[in-house]
């Protein structure tokens, strides 16, 4: 006869929760319930579980929730002591897309906060990036609550959203290595556990689920801006998963249209052109015009790296007239997570100019970026227009343009803990920058060396930016 192992982590939850064998089976089969499934769990099979036994199929994922709900936060089957249905080992931590998104996102945020470097040491994969091309597998209907007597609103989703902005708003003043692990904290703790609510209608959980994607989205952000790619990946794949059981129209094409920036970004292709274009089908007829003008205009730039000039003109110049025709539509809260669509248009497109080898252009969009986006609260990106817009008039041989244009990249920089500006600083002391004899030009590097002790700067091309 088989002797089990006695589930004591299963145990001291259910002890946790004042909850009978019954009473707990009873919450089980409600939860299978409103996730399709129908299930006759009894007393007897909690103390089996408790016992020892392994719940079978779905059932671990069903219990966790009948906890959580109970407990007041979220919890996993291996929080149970249990195995999770399909679980991937360390090494695939993320970068799949299963039924519930939070259930991979919760080791995600363990390894976060334990400062283990695992995931923050992961490539990009190639891979993954094809993922959200091929997931068609319809992801289930959210349950329907995490607290006992608790209901959703429209006021917890407002909340939501205006934390989440403040979190954005921090991140484009000091970069993304400033407040990562409270961003991490907010949404493990408060966040999850409303996604796993009850809801006064289904028009809230959809909007309850698109601000928890824009959290997760922020998270890859701000792993993206320390340089951490295959971590960042992760986080947009599972933001992708939230956008998509929001079922909101546009949502899961943005964080696409996210992923197809990324690959450019890495000059990883592959997929680009698919993600791109197939965000902006998602979103095409569903949007405003100012945020259509944010898909075609990605769309474009993965146009321009194929090598297909022409389609990647028409679609640019589509994006701008998109923007100067927009009727005043309210822009969705997933769509502005860089903040004014015009400026994230702008700056897409001098990335499509300098693509396709016009310099002129480029530093003439990258500038207008700049003076779009509201400076105080997006530092860091206006700053690394600057820098790209810069290194567009050196091509050009416009040397006194780009000195000056440094010159006010710097305003931008003070305080700003972001990889990206870090290297953009480094990069220019060390190949240099602003040669010649001119007054401004010395001037500008005196100021440049002052404020970032390195080499001066005296003679390459700076680094491009990309937002």
């Amino acid at each position: 006869m088989t002797t089990r192992t006695p589930n004591l982590q299963l145990k001291a939850l259910v002890a946790e929760s004042g909850l009978t064998y019954e009473a707990l089976a009873k919450a089980v089969c409600a939860v299978a319930a409103e996730c399709g499934a129908r299930l006759r769990t009894n007393k007897s099979n909690v103390e089996h579980w408790i016992s020892g036994s392994a719940p079978r199929g779905d059932t671990p994922t069903f219990l966790a929730v009948a906890l959580s709900r109970r407990l007041g936060r979220l919890l996993t089957p291996a929080d149970l002591g249990l195995p999770s249905p399909g679980q991937a080992e360390n090494d695939t931590i993320g970068l799949s897309l299963g039924v519930d998104p939070l259930d991979a996102l919760l080791p995600m945020w363990r390894y976060e906060l334990d400062r283990r470097r695992f995931l923050t040491a992961s490539a990009y994969s190639v891979a993954a990036a094809a993922l959200p091309l091929s997931h068609v597998q319809d992801i289930a209907a959210r349950t329907a609550a995490a607290r006992t007597g608790y209901t959703v609103g429209m006021a917890e989703v407002a909340a939501v959203r205006d934390m989440i902005t403040a979190f954005s708003e921090m991140d484009e003043r000091h970069g993304g290595q400033h407040g990562r692990s409270a961003l991490v904290t907010y949404l493990r703790d408060d966040v999850a556990p409303l996604c796993r609510a009850r809801f006064c209608t289904d028009a809230i959980r959809q909007q309850m689920l698109s601000a928890a994607s824009r959290g997760v989205h922020l998270l890859g952000w701000k792993s993206y801006d320390v340089g951490q790619q295959g971590l960042a990946q992760r986080y947009y794949l599972q933001s992708y998963a939230l956008a998509t059981e929001s079922g909101l129209r546009g949502h899961d094409g943005f964080v696409m249209r996210t992923m197809a920036m990324q690959g450019l970004k890495l000059h990883r292709p592959e997929h680009c052109l698919g993600l791109a274009e197939t965000g902006l089908n998602r979103a095409k007829g569903h949007v405003d015009a100012q945020t259509e003008a944010l898909f075609r205009v990605v769309y474009a730039h993965a146009l321009a790296k194929s090598g297909k000039r022409r389609a990647a003109l028409t679609e640019a110049e589509h994006a701008r007239t998109l923007l100067t025709g927009a009727p005043g539509d309210e822009v969705p809260f997933w769509a502005l997570a860089w903040g004014p669509p015009p400026a994230s248009v702008y700056s897409r497109t001098a990335k499509v100019h300098e693509t396709l080898g016009d310099h002129r252009a480029a530093a003439e969009h990258y500038a207008l970026a700049a003076t779009t986006r509201p400076a105080d609260t997006y530092a860091r990106i206006v700053a690394l227009d600057l820098v790209a817009g810069a290194e567009m008039h050196l091509k050009r041989g416009s040397i006194e343009q780009a000195c000056a244009t440094w010159h006010r990249a710097i305003d931008h920089m003070d305080g700003v803990r972001s990889t990206r500006t870090r290297k953009a600083i480094s990069r220019a002391h060390r190949s240099g920058a602003v040669p010649g004899p001119w007054p401004a030009v010395r001037g500008r590097t005196r100021r440049a060396r002052t404020q970032f002790p390195r080499r001066c700067l005296n003679g390459a091309p700076m680094p491009h930016a990309e937002v």
